[in-house]
């Protein structure tokens, strides 16, 4: 099944999905469908029949603030209708949503709101994959006037990028997908969540894809630096621990001189942490230095590792406890590269 959607109404749980029906005595190719459940995990009974007149994939769910709700979904083009109040018809004709870019595959619509602005979200195939791009409009069926990207192309070349957008707490999150556990088959997704955050004109600021995700991490917990907030761009790779064995999980690999990684908010608590463990390895003598809140911050431990070609976890004295939430900074101190594969504190 791909790329489904889900919501709630009146007590009822709504779930569109794509389907090609067995009759296709109204034409072949993908519908889609609904099926209703009492709670969220189901069970979900589908209605006998697809909508009528909507033809296509990607199903997206959006009720207004005056409570009518909205379908919109993709053939080619991205289409949107309002919904009946029962959500398992179409109250108007569908209507493609256009001023947007003609050339390449559009898709995965997904629609929000935001003091008064609709913003129509879509993965878009502008050049060789997909990137995630909107669209501006003071109505749910626009029109909408392109805005821009809100996420580039995979860096990797996982091809597809399907997402969501919600608020939680004050706070805008992007979910989104890639191929961190399959590399060379990128229909196994992953999922990630980065913040977004808007200008002041209320355009999306563009969002850079990190490891790290949202949240807070506590410091006494391995913290995985490869799930990065922030990279150098030279001197620091993440790599597999083993790459017979890929699920062992990954490798901060950093350079000398230029290699440095942040992994942002982490929990320190309030009783201060004494010593900090690094699961390491370095061909020869190397020196970790980590720092709060960036690489001119103050300095919380330097840790020793001996030169050797296993992994061992080595032990330092923290100089420098803060409390409270502060971003993580390491990097090698001199020239001899340090991987690691996490950190905590006791």
């Amino acid at each position: 099944m791909w790329a489904p959607d889900c919501i709630n109404r009146n007590g009822k749980y709504y779930f569109y999905f794509p389907t090609t029906p067995k009759d296709s005595t109204n034409g072949k190719g993908f519908t889609i469908g609904v099926a209703v459940a009492d709670q969220p995990t189901g069970p979900f009974v589908p209605q006998p029949l697809p909508i009528k007149n909507v033809r296509g994939i990607d199903p997206n769910v959006f009720i207004d603030k005056d409570g009518q709700p909205y379908l919109y979904w993709s053939q080619g083009n991205i289409y949107g209708a309002k919904l009946q109040a029962s959500m398992l018809e179409l109250a108007t004709e569908p209507q493609v949503l256009g001023a947007l870019p003609e050339k390449g595959l559009k898709e995965g619509p997904y629609l929000f709101e935001r003091n008064g602005i609709y913003y129509l979200t879509y993965p878009h195939v502008a050049n060789k994959t997909e990137r995630l791009e909107y669209a501006m409009g003071t109505t749910p069926l626009g029109p909408f006037k392109f805005a821009g990207v809100l996420m580039d192309e995979s860096p990797t070349g996982c091809w597809t990028n399907h997402h969501s957008i919600t608020q939680f707490k004050n706070q805008w999150y992007l979910f989104y997908h890639h191929n961190d556990l399959s590399p060379g088959f990128d229909k196994n997704r992953s999922i990630r969540v980065d913040s977004l955050f808007f200008n002041p004109d209320g355009t999306i600021r563009k969002v850079q894809p990190t490891l790290r995700g949202v949240g807070l991490t506590d410091a006494k917990r391995p913290i995985q630096l490869d799930r990065y907030s922030q990279l150098s761009s030279r001197g620091a790779t993440i790599a597999f621990l083993d790459t017979l064995n890929k699920f062992q999980g990954w490798q901060t690999a950093l350079a000398g001189g230029t290699g440095w990684v942040t992994y942002n908010r982490v929990d320190f608590g309030r009783p201060p942490l004494k010593t900090v463990v690094v699961r390491a390895q370095a061909a020869t003598a190397a020196t970790l230095q980590l720092r709060l809140d960036g690489a001119s911050g103050p300095v919380l431990a330097r840790v020793a590792i001996a030169p050797g070609k296993g992994w061992q976890e080595v032990k330092a004295v923290v100089t420098g406890f803060k409390p409270g939430v502060h971003n993580l900074f390491a990097a090698p101190t001199g020239r001899a590269p340090v991987a690691v594969d996490w950190v905590r504190f006791e």
